[in-house]
């Protein structure tokens, strides 16, 4: 659905899009990920056909952005950071005029009004007034625009910035709902969300890309040491040097609760699981075991993870 080749955009001087290249296939929930100021936007704005490339190619849905423009945007629906609406028309009249613009027939238009804005929970909002609404229906009345023209790819960047945490719960529902039906692109900061609702995670950093591959792929590249948690009724001393010398186990914390257990936080070599030697060892022990666990990295600790080691790079 998206072929990016070498892709590239400068302003003034500075480049903010540093030849990169990635492929999204049809059907495919796709996280783009990076800080504040990686490059995201401007190139999510090139794929729209809202900004040129400086150097490479881009291809939607078999079209070259360069050279096709008009019908890449009629295969995109797009929901930028900051939706323009037009605050003094009603819901339906704005989206019977979106999709007027998009190419949508004339016959067509009232039935995927009435389609679109049942689809994002906009019932009983169609005469209602755009700058009557809260932030949250507005960003839905955005939503409702990008699918008004049956796009085969959704483009949303950031679809739930400056919402309140339940508008944020009623957006990420509907994103959810519309993964089914279509190839959906999602820039965003709520990594758990990512974590939980897209196939693939891209990353983009400096205007470079970092990493593509699935959230558990991912993990395995920061995967040099694991970790195992557990909480235990016996001595620390004890507790130390019982636990620390079990195989597989680099290092050994522990910190001891107001309510008397000890906390244990092991580090593991590579991908070991000493569960259960450790399981063996405190049974030997007769010690009282409330729980042993194996910490799993979080999409947020490889973002981190790989977002330093891009940055170390960068400075040697």
């Amino acid at each position: 659905m998206i072929k990016v080749s070498h892709l590239t955009r400068r302003f003034a001087g500075v480049t903010a899009v540093d030849d990169i290249s990635f492929e999204v296939g049809r059907g495919e929930v796709v996280g783009f990920l990076g800080p504040n100021g990686a490059g995201k936007t401007t190139t999510l704005r090139i794929l729209t056909g809202f900004l040129p490339a400086t150097a490479g190619d881009a291809w939607v849905a078999g079209h070259n952005v360069r050279t096709d423009d008009m019908a890449v945007r009629r295969r995109i629906g797009y929901l930028p950071e900051n939706c323009p609406l037009y605050p003094e028309m009603r819901v339906d009249e704005y989206l019977g005029y979106r999709a007027a613009l998009k190419g949508v027939a004339a016959r067509r238009i009232r039935r995927r009004v009435a389609e679109v804005r049942e689809q994002c929970g906009l019932d009983g909002m169609g005469r209602r007034l755009i700058g009557q609404l809260s932030k949250g229906y507005r960003q839905r009345v955005g939503m409702a625009d990008a699918l008004v023209h049956q796009p085969p790819l959704l483009i949303l960047d950031e679809p739930t910035i400056g919402l309140d945490p339940a508008q944020i719960r009623e957006v990420r529902g509907l994103i959810r709902s519309l993964a089914t039906q279509h190839t959906i692109l999602l820039s965003t900061h709520i990594l758990p969300e990512v974590e939980m609702t897209c196939q693939r995670v891209l990353i983009l950093n400096r205007g470079r890309m970092v990493a593509s591959n699935t959230a558990g792929d991912l993990q395995a590249l920061i995967a040099g040491q694991g970790t195992v948690a557990l909480e235990v009724e016996a001595p620390e001393a004890a507790v130390r040097d019982a636990l620390g010398s079990v195989p597989g186990v680099r290092a050994c914390t522990v910190a001891r609760g107001e309510d008397g257990w000890l906390a244990v936080t092991l580090t593991c070599a590579g991908a070991a699981d000493p569960r259960p030697d450790l399981f063996a060892r405190v049974v030997q022990e007769g010690w009282r075991l409330r729980e042993l666990r194996r910490e799993r990295h979080r999409l947020e600790d490889v973002f981190v993870a790989l977002i330093r080691r891009e940055d170390g790079e960068a400075a040697g």
